[in-house]
Parts: C-alpha cells; structure tokens; sequence
C-alpha cells in the first residue's frame, strides 16, 4: 500500500505513529502493515480471556489461564536440558512456571515472598501442572494491578516484532479511528439488508472484544463483524479483477470467423462424435474469437472429458482465420502427448505442426523460431520455451494454456502479449482440475468460463479401493492376474529415489521389486529425471503393448493415454492430494472396460487421511472432490501457489464465507453502477496500490 493520502491520518504511514522507526517499520513492512489503516485490517488470530484470575487449584491440564500466587521457590534444574523452574502457590494450590531461555536477573525477580502474576497453557509436568514461559509480571508489594476490561487479542507476528508491540500500535490505531472514522464503501441499504454493523463497529468489536464475547463465532466467521469485513474484501477483490478485465478488453485482437472450412474438415475426420457438452463449449468459444477484443475464456472438464479436441477444434478456427497458434503446456510429457495428437488430426488437413521445448538441439530450436516469426508456422506446441524472450511470432492470434495453474503469472502474460500483427492474443486457458464455484468466483471472476460436464459414451467409472501397504503382495498378485490376460497396469510412486527424509517408496527402487517379482511380465519405468528421449521411448512401448506394467512417479498425472491400462496402484496414496489422485486415477478408466484404481497407504492413518482417502473411494465426480479438497487444503494447495499468490484474503475464507460470495459480486455490481467514486478506494483499501495481473 501507498504511504498514505495527505490529511487522511488512517492512510499515513505506521512510521507516523509513536515509537516506529525504520528497523521496526521494515519489520512491520514484512506483515503488509505499511499504513495505520493497515493494522486495523491485520484481525487477531484469536483472543486471550485475562479478565479475571483463576484460582491456581482450579486449572486444570491443557487450558489457558491467568493465575495469581507467592513465590515458593526459583530453583536451576540440570537435567537434558537447563532450566528455571519456580514454584508458586494461593490458598487453592501450588503450581510451577518453567523457563528453558533465562538469565541471571530474570532468577532474582522471583525471590521467595514475591506475588506473580502468570498467563499461559497449562500441561502436565515432571512436578504436576506447569506454565511453559507464560507472560508474567512481578507485582509490588500491596498492589493490584486492575485486569483487563476485555479480551487480549493474539495477533499474527513476525521475527523482531512481539505481541505488545502490536497490541500497543493497533490501541493507538483504534484510538485514531474513533476521531477518524475510515470511509464507509458499503451502502448503508446494503448493511440493513443483510444486518451488518458499520465499519468503525465491526473493527473496534474484532479488535477488542468485551468479557463474555463468544470468541468462537469470531474465529468460524459467524459473527456479523466478521461478515462485514469479509464481505467487503471479497467485493474489492472482485472489483480488481473486472478492473483487469476491462483494462485488457480496450485492447485490440483478431476478429475470427466461425466454423472455417478447416475446422468443418477437422472435425469431420475425429474418430468420434463430440458430445453435447463440448458442442456448447466450442459454441461459446466460436463466439468470443468472432470478437475484435481478447478472449478470456477458462474451461473446466474433468478427465476424459474432452478438452483437447474442444482446444483442437478452437485451433482450426483461428488458423482458419489466418493468425498463428500456440499451445502451451506445464510438463514436456503433456506438452509431447498434445504434439503428437495434434499432428495426428492437423497434417493431414496440410498443416505443419511446430515443436518447442527447452530440450530442443540448436540447429532445430533456431528453424523452428525461424519459422514463427516469418509465420511459415501457423501452429505450434511446447513447454516454456514458447515465452523465452527470443521467440516472436508473426500474427499470434490465440493462445491455449493447459494445466494453467502450473504456470506463474509472468509466464503467460508473456505469451499472451508475443501476438505481433494480431495484436492481443485471445486466450484459452483449460484445466482438468475442478474447481470449486466458490474458489472459480473468487479466483477467476475475471474470466468466462465454460465447463465440460459430460463424458464420451462408453467410459465405465472407475472402481477405487484403499488398502494398507501390508496388502502389496496380494496386490502385486493382482497385477499378474491383469497382465496375464493382457490388460495393462500403471504403479506410481511420489519420488523419484529413496530419501531419508521422506518415508516413501521410490520409483527406482519398486521398480527393481516388482521386475524380480513378476518374471514374464514387461516392466517399464518412466519419471523426471530420465532424458526427454528416454521418457518417449518408454511411453510409446506401454501405448503401444509392447510394456504390460508401467511404473512412474507423478509426471503421468495428465496427458497420459493408454485406453487398454485398466489398473493404476498409487503407493503412499496419503501424500498426494485429492486432485492429483483424482488426475492419476483418470489414466484408467479410458477404454469400455472395467478398471480399477488401488490406493495403497502407509499405517498408521491419520483422520485426514482416512478423510481423503475415503472421498476417493465414494465419488469420481471430479467437483465433488475439489469442494473437498479445498476444505481441506485452501485455495493456495488446489489452485497452486502461482495462481493464488494474489489471492491472498485477510479476513475472507473461500470455504466458509462461500455465501457471502454471491454477495460480494452483487455488491461489487452495485458499487460500479451507483458508487463508481468508491470503487478505487475499496480496490486501494483491501489489494493496495499494485496494478493486478493475476489472470490475463
């Protein structure tokens, strides 16, 4: 954020305020606290009750508590590791404070006679109940020093600042706000609708609590203060990106007619009807590319669904219309997959397909940007490589992103911006990944997005099943059986070689066990660190039957086509996340026969993981598992940090204010409609200053 508006105390800088310097303020910097405003938005992560003083008799083990008593005795223990141990005791019970980082002076404060008062976590120790370095102060002798009149917030804190010292300049904060109210952005009829408080009520209330506040509907976002924040960052949020999206939508793109007789052709020659849903999908499509301004198009499917022929069939009308195409994807494995199905349906319709990875020779990475930028090469398919700073293209009209979040930021607006004659390059970013609503709204409110919700005819759900690692011999026998009638088996292990840190099997290793376990069975290994010539040498043997068993870490996750691979084992099946093992257990299930999908686990389980595990083996709907996958893990676990790094949200939490959701887009609506003066405030207020190219 800026260092503030001149006049505005609220937007002055932390430095403004008594006893911040420089160090401190570089150190508060760290936090996002660069304005006095800023720390009115920085919430309590939760509260400490230091209203009243529990008599010591009464604590009991794994509660948090406030005591009051006479030093007993400060004794120096030496036993595995050095420590100050004091004893102190009221009328109701003795109790003992435990300090492991002490010194000299911090001893002598605690002289047998003098009253202390501690506040810590109580725990069951070597001597009975003790505090472990609870906060304390020595009292003088016939003083009382008064409790807190209301509840101590705990606040999210960095090295080289402490709690009271953002207590104390949150305090002078709140102090300002009551003599500077902060600028109330929500219309007042939208505060009565959904029984709100206003803003300066709902910070005082989450900053101090009074005695008795029920803390728990602060924490579970339930309490009306919570709300109003929430709802209101939620809506700055959404207003940046429609910010975005406007600021990318003055820019000029490639008018593209439908349905070419390119596409007619190439569609014609596909070995299968389109489903109805990819039908809808490429309607929405046609009609974005037929505009003169950027499409900004996400579309969703879940595995098997469809998406490369949806992306083939966008690629034949923009070649059709005469600019150039650039598919990009996140692994050389998925990037090659789309190669050579690609060239399969496009070089016999008379054009060449290009390729474009970091692994490229010399001699052909020069021909091949040769060719680009001259234009000779209307269609290619790559990993990175395709956004180096020395490829160009001719008239780059439309840009396919596979996978996106696997990409960062900068990488494809990179690509995104190489569209040369073309202008601004449309752009359709697919994912195999569901996405929650709720996280789509949120995180791609800048976005159209179309979603293929139909599978091809003839595809038989996967059979999942959870088994602890002592079955893997009847597993192993399991894979025999299926080899032995020819089907074909995929095993997949999270690493590549054995760690010491890690408990996993690794790649190398189980596949050396299962070739000496299964004589007569074809035995392929394929993971990262084999040479890109290798992984394809591989690859094409097990697609084309020549492997009965193929074992590979997570890089067969995506694009990864075998329809005859009826059975996938994935060892350590608790490591990996809901949407990866969703994407892995897409690998089978591709053909019309019956598959099966072993998820092999390390004992003993957690409850997560029994959580996890147990979503996989009830459903194979793919947006069933993301809405649980981001209950369990966030938003930044199931978009991927890159995707999310700007969607970081203070108060806001996806899951549980997924009501409010809807809420803030109507009143994000209503701001731009009938409040355009407050929308760059409440953008500044919640995101800062910084232009936002999260998604474009």
């Amino acid at each position: 954020m800026s260092n503030g508006t001149a006049g505005d105390p609220l937007r002055a800088a932390v430095a403004s305020l008594k006893g911040v310097g420089p160090a401190l303020a570089a150190r508060l910097a760290v936090l996002g606290l660069e304005t006095v405003e800023d720390l009115l938005f920085h919430l309590p992560i939760r509260y400490e009750d230091r209203t009243r003083v529990t008599p010591i008799g009464a604590v009991r083990p794994f509660t948090t508590a406030q005591v009051e008593g006479e030093v007993l005795a400060a004794d120096i223990l030496f036993g595995r590791r050095r420590s100050l141990l004091v004893k102190m005791g009221d009328s109701t019970g003795i109790v003992a404070l435990r300090f492991y980082h002490f010194n000299a002076a911090q001893k002598a404060q605690f002289a047998r006679g003098v009253k202390v008062r501690a506040f810590g976590d109580a725990r069951p120790g070597s001597t009975g109940l003790e505090f472990y370095h609870p906060e304390y102060r020595v009292l003088a002798p016939g003083s009382t020093p008064p409790l807190a009149d209301r509840l101590t917030p705990v606040y999210g804190i960095t090295e080289g600042v402490t709690q009271q010292r953002v207590r104390a300049l949150t305090d002078a904060a709140i102090m300002l706000l009551a003599r500077h109210a902060p600028a109330e952005l929500v219309p007042p009829e939208l505060l009565a609708r959904f029984r709100l408080p206003a803003l300066r009520e709902a910070l005082d209330f989450v900053h101090h609590p009074p005695p008795g506040a029920r803390t728990e509907t602060l924490s579970d976002g339930s309490h009306p203060a919570i709300r109003r924040l929430a709802l209101e960052e939620l809506a700055a949020h959404h207003l940046s990106m429609l910010a975005v999206r406007k600021e990318i939508r003055r820019h000029k793109a490639p008018a593209l007619p439908p349905n070419p007789p390119l596409a007619q052709r190439l569609k014609a020659s596909l070995p299968y009807a389109l489903t109805g849903a990819q039908q809808r999908v490429l309607a929405d499509i046609a009609a974005d590319l037929m505009q003169p301004v950027p499409m900004l198009r996400l579309v969703q499917g879940d595995v098997g669904a469809g998406k490369t022929a949806v992306a083939a069939l966008a690629a034949a009308q923009a070649l059709g219309g005469g600019v150039q195409v650039a598919l990009m994807a996140p692994t050389e494995i998925l990037a090659e997959q789309h190669f050579r199905t690609f060239r399969q349906w496009f070089e016999p319709l008379g054009i060449p397909v290009g390729w474009l990875t970091s692994r490229l020779k010399k001699r052909e990475r020069e021909a091949t940007i040769s060719a680009l930028a001259d234009g000779s090469l209307p269609l290619v398919i790559g990993t990175h490589a395709l956004f180096q700073q020395d490829v160009a293209f001719a008239r780059l009209g439309l840009v396919v992103v596979d996978e996106q979040h696997r990409f960062g930021v900068q990488q494809r607006l990179a690509l995104r911006d190489k569209g040369g004659e073309a202008g601004i390059a449309h752009q359709l970013i697919m994912t195999a990944t569901p996405i929650p609503r709720t996280l789509a709204m949120s995180a791609y409110g800048d976005l159209d997005t179309s979603v293929i919700d139909e599978l091809p005819p003839g595809r038989t759900p996967v059979q999942t099943v959870v088994l602890g690692e002592e079955r893997r011999p009847d597993i192993i026998e399991r894979i025999r059986g299926a080899c032995e009638e020819r089907k074909q088996a995929y095993w997949v292990c999270p690493l590549v070689e054995d760690s010491e840190e890690v408990e996993a099997q690794a790649a190398e290793s189980t596949f050396a066990d299962l070739q000496a376990a299964l004589p007569g069975v074809r035995v392929g290994l394929v993971h990262g660190r084999l040479k890109a010539t290798q992984k394809a040498a591989t690859m094409d043997a097990f697609k084309r039957g020549e492997l009965d068993l193929l074992v590979a870490t997570t890089v067969i996750e995506v694009g990864v086509d075998v329809p005859n691979a009826s059975l996938m084992v994935i060892e350590n099946a608790e490591r990996l996340g809901l949407a990866q093992l969703h994407q892995l257990r897409g690998r089978v299930g591709r053909g019309a026969q019956q598959s099966f999908c072993v998820l092999m686990y390390k004992s003993p389980l957690s409850q997560l993981g029994r959580e996890r595990l147990a979503v996989m083996r009830e459903t194979t709907d793919g947006f069933r598992i993301a809405e649980k996958d981001l209950e369990l893990r966030g938003p930044g676990e199931v978009l991927g940090t890159r995707q999310t790094g700007e969607l970081t949200l203070r108060v806001a939490d996806l899951m549980r204010d997924a009501a409010l959701v809807e809420v803030a887009r109507e009143l994000a609506k209503e701001l731009e409609q009938r409040h355009p003066d407050k929308v760059p405030l409440l953008i500044r207020r919640w995101i800062g200053e910084a232009v936002r190219y999260s998604r474009v």
